[in-house]
């Protein structure tokens, strides 16, 4: 009894040496485990379009622009009683090191989905029935996180174009590596990071207010590993969304000077 007591004990001890390794490792680009990486936003940057925006999150660049509402064709695809929000999400042949094949795949048709998912819960799409608005989200530059900087920059150009909203929303992704709760990721830590338990994506998309409209896991993770990640990017949310905002505002001369 006494040698199983030591042994659980040093179990233990290993244990927590180990827990205290985790905390101190540090991430490949030094950031600390809920540092986002610097964004950025403008509105309006597409003339032609009824309303535009960028967003940037480190050295990933999304532009969205809003075409609409206009009459829904096919007549046979138009719903009488709301609008209907399309949206084409676009990696662009030359956004990512190895040149990727242009044009729509699985993974794009995908996540343009996911995309108006994300948006569909704050759009008053009532105001708008038989019509259609386009929401085409091209990534001139990718380096993780194209599917959140997407909503980002959609959901601004949405508001841009006059598209009554209930609410703003922010997205962000949080992560896994291994065993720690990270926000953020960046392409290394997203595709090429091994250790441990490898790397798990965990993009969140959530209204000005706090409520969730999108949330995705992509590997394996616990109940209250979840519960630190939807904490972490609820608050990194709110930082989001203070730039949107002031997007918006500098759009229409509203912006401090």
């Amino acid at each position: 009894m006494v040698r199983k007591m030591k042994k659980m004990k040093k179990i233990n001890m290993k244990q927590t040496k180990h827990n205290i390794k985790m905390a101190e490792t540090k991430r490949k680009s030094g950031r600390k485990a809920d540092e986002m990486r610097p964004i950025s936003a403008k509105v309006g940057i597409i003339p032609n379009a009824n309303g535009s925006a960028m967003f940037q999150s480190g050295k990933t660049i999304a532009i969205a622009a809003v075409y609409g509402p206009k009459e829904h064709h096919p007549r046979s695809q138009r719903n009488p009683s709301r609008g209907t929000l399309r949206c084409t999400y676009n990696m662009l042949s030359f956004s990512v090191t190895d040149r990727i094949r242009p044009g729509s795949n699985r993974r794009s048709t995908e996540i343009s989905k996911i995309i108006g998912w994300a948006l569909e819960p704050v759009l008053m799409l009532d105001k708008y029935p038989g019509k259609v608005i386009d929401v085409c989200i091209n990534m001139i530059q990718a380096d993780a996180g194209t599917r959140c900087a997407g909503i980002n920059a959609a959901a601004m150009a949405l508001a841009h174009a006059g598209i009554p909203m209930k609410n703003m929303v922010s997205s962000i992704a949080a992560g896994k590596l291994d065993k720690t709760i990270v926000l953020d990721l960046d392409k290394y830590e997203d595709s090429e990071f091994e250790g441990g338990e490898g790397s798990t994506d965990i993009p969140i998309t959530f209204t000005n207010d706090g409520k969730l409209t999108h949330i995705q896991v992509d590997g394996h993770i616990t109940v209250e590993q979840l519960k630190e990640a939807m904490k972490m990017t609820r608050e990194a949310s709110k930082k989001i969304y203070e730039v949107q905002k002031q997007a918006l505002k500098d759009s229409v001369g509203g912006g401090e000077k």
